[in-house]
């Protein structure tokens, strides 16, 4: 089963959770935003050596802990590698009292009918037993929604309880990750169908067990205020979706009871050849307003 004091952390945490779990698809962006360019690094080994770099740099920073970070998602190889001389998943958890989480899928399939599936896992239940080997709480794993279509909506939430009940049963808390694009012209739409659907699957979840959602931020303030209260969602936290810090900030202070999980907000703004003190104080002002984000609902 999973950790009560993990547990009680995310449950009732004043803060909210840092999505460090870019994947090789969106590392390069990411690390062009941090000022390291393409030419910096050869191949995907040094690609990798670089963002963790940055990521260790973020979870090493002294603004960085679990007084307004209640948790992190981290990539499979943040996860295997070590922060401080110790496993990432170790020092987050007794160094900065932050839970550790691990992005589980691996990827998107093909669109079909403006849905993105994740693809096939083979080797999950391989990486569930080191998560829990290496102390995780918890796993994300990201679909997409492309537009209010009921069928396309059942299957992409479908597939992620799916997923969901194995993670489960390893006694790992997976993060239910279906996303839907902000810029679709029927969002509200297919945000009810969501709402509808993820409502339905819960039923299938035992009343001893729970899960977390990670859902985009909604267009009608507090559309997922049935989930926040429901007493099989352990939390639900809002993704920025492509918003910036700003936008994503002010609407989700409409939302009673979720919080942040931003990625590419959470790192907005910082750079590789900012001095130490000048990474921290960017990092401690975009912590304090995603944190006072996340408690304002």
């Amino acid at each position: 089963m999973s950790n009560p004091e993990m547990r009680e952390k995310i449950k009732n945490g004043q803060g909210f959770i840092a999505a460090l779990d870019q994947s090789g698809g969106s590392t390069p962006k990411a690390l062009r935003l941090y000022g390291v360019t393409e030419d910096q690094y050869s191949g995907e080994d040094e690609m990798f050596a670089e963002i963790h770099k940055m990521r260790s740099r973020i979870l090493q920073s002294p603004v960085f802990n679990g007084d307004r970070v209640v948790g992190a998602i981290l990539f499979e190889m943040t996860m295997d590698g070590e922060v401080g001389g110790m496993p990432t998943g170790e020092y987050l958890w007794k160094e900065k009292g932050v839970v550790p989480f691990i992005k589980c899928d691996q990827g998107l399939a093909e669109a079909e009918d403006d849905m993105q599936l994740m693809k096939d896992m083979p080797e999950l239940d391989a990486l569930l037993d080191r998560a829990v080997s290496k102390g995780m709480f918890g796993t994300k794993m990201r679909s997409v929604i492309g537009a209010a279509k009921p069928e396309g909506v059942a299957k992409v939430v479908a597939q992620q309880f799916e997923v969901g009940h194995r993670i489960l049963a390893k006694g790992l808390v997976p993060i239910i990750e279906p996303e839907v694009t902000i810029t679709i012209a029927d969002k509200a739409e297919a945000e009810d169908l969501l709402l509808t659907e993820i409502l339905k699957q819960l039923d299938t979840v035992p009343d001893c067990q729970e899960i977390m959602l990670k859902l985009s931020l909604p267009t009608k303030a507090n559309q997922y205020k049935p989930l926040v209260d429901h007493p099989k969602v352990l939390k639900v936290v809002a993704l920025s979706g492509g918003y910036s810090r700003d936008e994503a900030n002010a609407l989700l202070a409409q939302n009673t009871g979720m919080i942040a999980s931003f990625s590419r907000a959470l790192t907005e703004g910082l750079s590789a050849n900012q001095s130490e003190a000048e990474f921290d104080a960017m990092l401690d002002g975009t912590i304090q307003s995603i944190r006072d984000a996340s408690v304002a609902g």
